[in-house]
This record gives structure tokens, sequence and C-alpha cells, in this order.
């Protein structure tokens, strides 16, 4: 038995002819002569056998299959289609990424870092237990236990603890940052990879562009009305076409990489890009962007870094004010054979180190911090600009491309291949019409590329665009 996959084909058996004096009957070598067994899952199957001959053949001549046998044929024809082809589509490679990216896992370790850190903050200080003898003596020694306990003065506690509480804030905010920043990457590796495919598609069609034209050009040389030069010349340019697509082919082999190591897979398990169209979609205005600069991952961070800033200079501060150190303790001497209690206090005096050289230090990081603000907030208002003008400007090439070009130099081809097979073009101008449009596509394909580029570099800074409540795709005057 022999079973070919076929798209939307139905099972179909051919039985062996059978006699017209005798009934065939369901035996085993009957069994073993199916042939041309077509099947699909989206398909009826039909479970007859039939005579290929054009006349009528008796009802009792058709057998049905046996069930086990047309299982086994769909079990087959689905396990291979499923291993043929499989596709990603956007969605999939960013939940892939966010759950398996080792990358955004390790940025999400900082949140436990940080936690560790805060607890550790509020922890007060252990006690301390000490044993002395005076005179090692046995009949005159003394003996000493004294318990002693630190206290905090000048708020080190409430200080330690808001240190920590901002550096808990900051891991949040990385994380959230490194997720928008995987995000970008994976979109902007996506459509770099569909641009690839895309590309490869476009050098197949003009490679069978190329094929066509050297197959007039070889009929005009056979029929004496062109020379053989042309002849070259169009396999010149079909050898240069079948490079195209063997370097289109190696450029989106290394397209697929990049994007499966985004989504934490050594290996791209895909074949097949699913989307839409290449297009990014339209620019959003700039102004409303900007509204929302201070909303950013970004500016928060740089937000947070004052805070934490202004968390250590208090902590710091707080460390001018010694801590106060209680102690408790009883005395024993065999001399004397008496026990007396012991209390004690200490602290340092700070008539030299009071902490100057640490306090200057942090206010200096805070006044640092705030500079830094302001250095985040004019790059992202500046790096906002530019890519929502990249943008607008890119798909402005896309629409005309769309719209004029690629229609224009695909008629031209056309045109001059018609127009050369009549007589009425010289080669030269089918292969300068062919050049103009493969130019066109690849242009076509830079222009994609730098508006999703520039989409990328947005999302990266605002997040996912389409997660904004309020509409940004209205496009403002100064774009």
């Amino acid at each position: 038995m022999c079973c070919e996959e076929a798209g939307t084909a139905t099972v179909d058996v051919v039985a062996l002819p059978a006699s017209s004096q005798h009934k065939a009957a369901p035996t085993k070598r009957n069994a073993a002569g199916l042939q041309n067994c077509n099947f699909s899952a989206t398909a009826p199957i039909s479970t007859a056998f039939y005579s290929p001959s054009p006349t009528r053949v008796d009802e009792d001549l058709f057998v049905p299959i046996p069930p086990k046998i047309a299982l086994l044929c769909l079990l087959l024809a689905s396990a291979t289609s499923a291993q043929a082809s499989q596709s990603l589509s956007l969605p999939q490679a960013l939940a892939a990424a966010f759950a398996q990216n080792p990358e955004l896992a390790a940025a999400g370790r900082e949140i436990g870092i940080a936690d560790g850190e805060r607890r550790q903050a509020g922890l007060l200080p252990n006690p301390e237990l000490s044993w002395e003898v005076e005179d090692t003596r046995r009949d005159t020694s003394t003996t000493t236990v004294t318990l002693s306990q630190p206290l905090e003065l000048g708020g080190k506690r409430g200080a330690r603890i808001a240190v920590a509480g901002t550096g808990q804030a900051m891991a949040q905010l990385g994380l959230e940052r490194q997720r928008n920043g995987l995000r970008a990457d994976v979109v902007q590796a996506f459509h770099a990879a569909l641009r690839a495919q895309t590309a490869l598609e476009l050098a197949q069609q003009s490679q069978a562009l190329t094929e066509r034209g050297l197959r007039v050009v070889q009929g005009r040389v056979t029929a004496g009305q062109s020379s053989p030069v042309e002849a070259t010349r169009a396999q010149v340019q079909l050898a240069q076409a079948q490079a195209e697509v063997r370097r289109a082919q190696t450029q989106r082999g290394v397209a697929y990489q990049a994007l499966a190591r985004l989504t934490g897979s050594p290996l791209a398990s895909f074949d097949l890009l699913q989307a839409a169209n290449l297009s990014p979609g339209l620019a959003p205005s700039a102004d409303a962007l900007l509204d929302r600069v201070e909303q950013t991952v970004e500016w928060r961070l740089a937000a947070a870094q004052i805070e934490r800033g202004d968390a250590s200079l208090g902590s710091e501060k707080a460390q001018r004010i010694p801590n106060l150190t209680v102690s408790l303790g009883s005395q024993y001497s065999r001399e004397d054979r008496e026990r007396v209690n012991v209390v004690g206090l200490s602290m340092p005096l700070p008539l030299f180190d009071r902490n100057q050289g640490n306090v200057l230090a942090a206010a200096r990081r805070a006044d640092q911090a705030r500079d830094l603000r302001n250095a985040v907030e004019l790059r992202l208002r500046s790096e906002t600009r530019s890519a929502v003008s990249q943008w607008h400007t890119a798909m402005q090439e896309v629409d005309a491309y769309d719209r004029t070009i690629l229609p224009s130099a695909q008629q031209a081809v056309d045109t001059a291949t018609r127009g050369f097979e009549m007589g009425k073009f010289a080669f030269l101008d089918v292969l300068d019409a062919q050049r103009t449009l493969i130019e066109a596509r690849g242009l076509y394909l830079e222009a994609l590329a730098s508006a999703t580029d520039a989409r990328a570099q947005v999302e990266r800074i605002y997040g996912d665009l389409d997660d904004l409540s309020t509409p940004l795709n209205s496009r403002s005057n100064n774009d």
C-alpha cells in the first residue's frame, strides 16, 4: 500500500480489476494492492473501491476499506503535515520571549535581591554577651558576666529602611524597562525576519522573471531575430538572480536565528512567519507621546534615583549621631564571696569623625541624580521626536512605493518583455526594467525597516503603544 499526502484530496482507493464472471472477494491479496491513497484531514474520505474502467461495474464489486487502514492513513497525514511547516506569529514570539528569555528572568531576580536587602535593613542589632575573669587564682578570682545591647539613635533604622525601599521600587522599574526593551527587540527582530522572508520571495520572483527573459531571448536567437550576445547577457542576469536567492536564503536563516535567540530557543523551530502585512502602522502624534514622558519607565527610574539619593543622604546624616550601648551584668568575687550587679552605658564621642565626608558625598550624589533626571528627560524628548519623524517619513515612502513605484516598475517590466517578444524593444530595455524593479523592491524593504526601527525605538521608551489609553494615531502638525 502506498500513501501520498495531498492538500484537499479525498481518499480514493483503486482495486484490482475483477472478472465479470466472478465477484471480487476482500482477500489479503486485494488489500495489498491498494494504490493512490490520497487524503486530507479536512476532506471527506471515500471508503469504497472503484474501478478505473469507464464501463459499468456491478455494485457487489465495491468493498469497504478496513477502518484501521483508513485511520492509519489519516494519522500519518496529520503527523506529516504538522511537522512539515511550523509558523510563528508576533504574539506567539512575544509570549515565548516573556516566558523563556534568560535576560528577562535575570532582571526579575533583582526584585528578590531588593526584598532581601529590605528585610535586612529592618533588623535590629544583635545583643552582645561577654564573660570576664579577674585574677586567675582560684580563691581570689572575680567573674563578670555582661549582656550589652546597642541602641540606634538618630533614626538610623528608619533611614536604612527608606534606602532599601527605594531599592525595591528601582528593581520593579528595572524589570519593566527590561521587559519594554525585550518587547522592542522582539518586534524589531520579528519584522527583520519577516522582511528577510519577503526578500527571499521577491528574489525568487526576480529569478523567475529572469528565467522568462532568458527563454524569450533563446527563442529569438534560435529564430535568428536576436544576437547571441543578448542570450549571454540573459544568462549573466540569471546567474546574478540565483546568487541573490542564495544570499536571501542565508539572510533569512540568520534573521530566524536572531529571533529564536530572543525567544529563548537555541534553534529556530519555525520555518514561516505569519503577519497580516509588513507595515508597522501609522506614526503616532509626537505631542501626545511627549505628554507621557513622565510616565515612561526611564523617567520614573531617574526619579527613583533621586529618591534613593535623598534617602541615602538622610541615612548618612543619621550616622552622625552615635549609638548608645546599654550593659547589664553580674559580678561574683570568690575572695569576698559576694555577688554584685553591674550596669553600664557607653557611647563614642564624636570629636573628630562626625561622618562629614559621607554626608557631603551623599549630598552631591543627590544633586547628581537630579541632573541625570533632567538629562534623561531631555534625551527622551529628543529621541521621541526623532523616532516619530523617522517613522512618519518612512511610512510616506512605503505608501509611495505601494501606490506608484512598485506597480509602475512591474508594469514597465511586463511592457518591456512583451515589446521584446514582438521585436519592438531591445533586450537592454528588458534588463534595465528588471534592474529598476529589483532596486525598487530593495528600497521598499529598506523603508519598511526604517519605519519598524522607529516604532521599536518608540516602544522601547513608552512600552506597548496598543496599551496606551489615549489614541495616539492622529498625526500632529509638526510631524
